[in-house]
């Protein structure tokens, strides 16, 4: 049993010797690397980290006027969700390319227009020529719970084809609304 002990801080007393030595050489190198500037220009850097810090603090807002803001944020948020119907329940955003003039991204979206949920996935390419930025939507698939109504599918198939996200959001807002206005009619009589 003894043994079992004296080779467990044998073997500690190694990993830390192993790890003095890293460390030793970690500060040899960096000691190294100081040399290299001046005792002015370490100064003048300190003095510039410390400034831009400072610059950084003042910038900020104090955190009851990001809350301020914050709360009016959501209050817009829900105003416009209340407005048009619309609740998103998630959102991803996946850079597939990206270059210095060309970015196309894949995202994927859903939610539900009053009472019908949807799907979208579709892909964004971003294009800049001299200032000004083009949006193009490719591979948009739409993806809505099968219904009776056989011109929401023609109407989806369309969309798709064309790649249209605002004559769909347009559409499918008018549609959801009366939608919903046929369903409370049909409740009522039942």
């Amino acid at each position: 049993m003894d043994e079992d002990v004296s080779q467990d801080y044998e073997n500690e007393i190694q990993a830390l010797e192993e790890e003095i030595g890293l460390l030793t050489e970690k500060y040899e190198d960096m000691r190294q690397e100081s040399t290299f500037f001046s005792d002015e220009e370490i100064l003048k850097a300190i003095k510039s980290l410390q400034g831009e810090t400072q610059g950084e603090t003042k910038g900020h807002e104090s955190p009851s006027d990001l809350q301020a803001q914050l709360e009016s944020l959501e209050t817009d948020l829900s105003f416009l969700m209340e407005f048009t119907g619309f609740h998103f329940t998630s959102h991803s955003k996946k850079t597939v390319e990206k270059t210095q003039n060309r970015t196309v991204q894949k995202h994927r979206l859903s939610g539900k227009c009053h009472s019908l949920p949807f799907q979208l996935e579709f892909q964004l390419l971003e294009m800049q020529n001299d200032e000004k930025v083009s949006a193009v939507v490719s591979d948009l698939s739409i993806i809505m719970e099968s219904r009776e109504d056989s011109n929401v599918s023609k109407f989806v198939s369309r969309t798709e084809e064309h790649g249209d996200l605002l004559t769909f959001f347009r559409s499918l807002s008018t549609y959801a609304e009366w939608y919903e206005h046929r369903r409370h009619t049909f409740l009522h009589f039942k």
